[in-house]
């Protein structure tokens, strides 16, 4: 375990926040750009990890494990996210036969 702890501080700090930043802002792009719901969720999933990153190294930099214990919650909340957004696929490809985010007007009662 600390050898992982150390090969995570020989990068600096700013290095994984750059990244993150990157990631985060690639898929902040691709949820307000694009209309396809498949393509939504995969960049919910890539904020997500972007965010799982920081607070990972932001972790080790500190050697304090509570960042760790955030990230098992984000990851369990992502999972509970790509369940109910692939439930949502499913009744928009049954119901409106495309998996346009625009159709989502059509799921109405």
């Amino acid at each position: 375990m600390n050898d992982v702890i150390t090969a995570i501080r020989t990068v600096p700090l700013e290095h994984y926040v750059v990244l993150s930043f990157i990631l985060f802002s690639i898929g902040m792009a691709g949820v307000l750009f694009r209309r396809n719901t498949i393509i939504i969720l995969m960049c919910l999933e890539l904020m997500f990890n972007s965010v799982n990153l920081l607070l990972t190294a932001f972790s080790a930099h500190h050697s304090d494990p509570s960042g760790q214990v955030f990230v098992f919650f984000i990851m369990l909340v992502a999972a509970a996210e790509v369940t109910v957004g692939l439930a949502i696929l499913v009744m928009m490809k049954r119901n409106v036969d495309s998996v346009d985010i625009n159709q989502l007007n059509r799921l109405k009662w």
